[in-house]
């Protein structure tokens, strides 16, 4: 199939990403989200964006001109979609929102359109008869930081149509990304069945005050040569998902421990508006994170 217009519903932690990363690589793109105003807070960070695409990926001032030359912005579902060829659904973890929202985009996107959720957690057969066309429907899940950690793994339903499954993962290399299909419905994919119990069990060693965050992320970082350590990387995933996250497992198990991460989390973090990179503040502080200076591995 042969996408050309891409809509990205979303524009939070991974949504502006994955608008921007699908501009930059020339397609045209329609950033939806809820009003006005939080389209002018994507834009702002497109701007901040662009400034680490030269940094890190060396992009050129044309590439980015070209991207934001793609980049269109509309808070009216019906119109975000009219000509879209593929729709790239990046809204809060919560069913009942995603339930909803898949509900409105059937009723008014064209019949050649292909959905895909970005979802961390959920699978794409709890909510596909929402969709109007399971069989148009499927995941397409990104790591953060796209540009950098440039993954897509790419995951089917029982009733998704191979044909479009096979699609979705040549768009996912026509955007620059390592396409990693799965054979199989699994909640978390690859990455976040990994990583996952990964941060919990971080979570778990601070919130029972075992160590202090730098603590375990220096443990993590010397004995297995990582670049960053758990809290480093909960802070770039973004502290919002993370307690979403785990409040749905705390609910799902009623354990204790999660129980008080989830208290934690949003006492200490998402009640004071400490969200982590995104905001300037989460386990470090930023630009300057004390993990990046060459003295945190060494000896005191």
């Amino acid at each position: 199939m042969d996408f050309k217009n891409i809509t990205v519903a979303g524009s939070g932690v991974l949504g502006y990403q994955i608008a921007f990363q699908t501009a930059f690589r020339g397609f045209n793109v329609t950033v939806y989200d809820i009003n006005d105003e939080v389209l002018d807070k994507a834009k702002e960070k497109f701007s901040e964006l662009s400034k680490a695409y030269k940094r890190d990926i060396h992009a050129t001032d044309d590439q980015l001109e070209n991207t934001f030359k793609n980049l269109s912005y509309e808070s009216k579902l019906a119109d975000a979609v009219k000509d879209a060829d593929l729709v790239i659904e990046a809204i809060p973890e919560n069913l009942e929102i995603k339930r909803a929202f898949y509900e409105n985009l059937s009723q008014v996107a064209p019949e050649k359109t292909i959905f895909t959720t970005n979802s961390s957690t959920m699978l794409p057969s709890q909510f596909s008869e929402f969709t109007g066309r399971p069989e148009k429907f499927l995941a397409l899940h990104f790591a953060n930081q796209i540009w950098k950690f440039n993954t897509a793994e790419i995951m089917g339903h029982s009733s998704t149509d191979k044909a479009v499954f096979e699609s979705v993962v040549e768009f996912a290399k026509a955007i620059g990304m390592l396409a990693l299909p799965l054979h199989k419905e699994q909640p978390g994919y690859i990455l976040n069945s990994l990583l996952v119990p990964f941060l919990m069990a971080s979570l778990d060693l601070w919130s029972k005050q075992v160590a202090d965050p730098e603590i375990v992320d220096k443990t993590w970082m010397k004995a297995t040569g990582s670049p960053m350590g758990p809290f480093a990387i909960l802070d770039i995933v973004g502290i919002s998902t993370v307690y979403n996250i785990a409040k749905m497992n705390a609910e799902k198990t009623k354990d204790p421990a999660l129980e008080r991460v989830v208290l934690l989390l949003k006492t200490e973090f998402i009640d004071k508006g400490i969200l982590g990179l995104q905001s300037g503040k989460g386990f470090y502080n930023y630009p300057n994170p004390a993990y990046h200076s060459e003295n945190f591995l060494k000896s005191i």
